[in-house]
């Protein structure tokens, strides 16, 4: 490596787990209230008694921020950051971070260049293994996004994230923090921009809807999705679209472009300890 540029030295798997991981929460700590408001439009009209409770009516991206801030205050945006971020670690760390080094193992021996098939088949395992593992922590995340907190402190369900995840281990047993959603998952998790977004938006709200309910309210996600269809009709699928597109459009611009220069830094400092002037 001596007399190379950082960036014309190829990352190594720790440098590229880690630089996707740090990159991922920067984009979350960027866009976390988009992704908030949209968690708030599609749980909208699941509890229609708690929300008669509490009058509140959510319209649209900016209707749902500045009511959620007026009602809530501003922290309100951030509901589940905690989470948010130990998801991004374990998440983008183990889809982006490790993808090299699982197409490279899917590669045959002597190979100079992938297949689509070994692509598709190493960002499927990777997406396999980033979303079992982070799992537990996208539950609480949404838990906190969904929960409307008007009174004081004492009426929160969980005092914290570490509570989160206790209360709902003890409560709902273990399997409920990995309440997961359909396959459609993992496929959608490769997706960006507008086809992404039409394509996983309905899983997205199944999803969303399935974690935060109470046990007992749907006996599955084709459940879920079937109860949906018949109180609020095939639109439902489609509520917080608007945050959800411009979330996932920002946060690839910004994940990526912070991502190259993670890799960079933290080559050029690995470069710099390596040295031995």
């Amino acid at each position: 490596m001596v007399g190379l540029k950082p960036s014309e030295v190829p990352p190594t798997t720790a440098v590229k787990f880690l630089a996707a991981g740090m990159a991922a929460c920067f984009a979350d700590l960027f866009t976390f209230p988009l992704d908030t408001a949209k968690v708030r439009l599609q749980v909208q009209g699941e509890n229609q008694v708690a929300q008669a409770a509490h009058s509140i009516q959510y319209r649209g991206v900016l209707g749902t921020i500045l009511t959620m801030v007026r009602t809530e205050g501003p922290r309100s945006l951030y509901n589940g950051l905690v989470a948010g971020l130990q998801r991004q670690m374990g998440f983008a760390s183990i889809r982006i971070g490790l993808y090299d080094s699982v197409k490279q193992f899917y590669t045959p021996k002597g190979s100079d260049h992938s297949s689509i098939t070994t692509r598709i088949l190493a960002g499927c395992t990777t997406g396999a293994m980033a979303v079992t593992c982070a799992q537990p922590t996208d539950v609480v995340k949404v838990r906190f996004q969904a929960s409307v907190h008007l009174g004081p402190r004492s009426d929160r369900k969980y005092s914290g994230t570490m509570d989160a995840y206790r209360t709902i281990a003890r409560e709902e047993g273990v399997r409920g923090l990995w309440k997961d959603n359909f396959p459609c998952h993992f496929v959608s998790a490769f997706g960006a921009g507008f086809c992404a977004t039409v394509v996983a938006s309905p899983v997205d709200v199944v999803k969303t809807r399935y974690m935060n309910s109470p046990p007992g309210q749907y006996h599955s996600p084709l459940d879920c999705m079937l109860k949906m269809v018949a109180h609020e009709g095939p639109t439902a699928f489609y509520k917080g679209f608007t945050p959800s597109f411009l979330r996932l459009g920002s946060w690839n611009v910004v994940m990526f472009v912070t991502y190259e220069q993670l890799k960079r830094a933290l080559m050029k400092v690995q470069m710099l300890r390596e040295s031995p002037f």
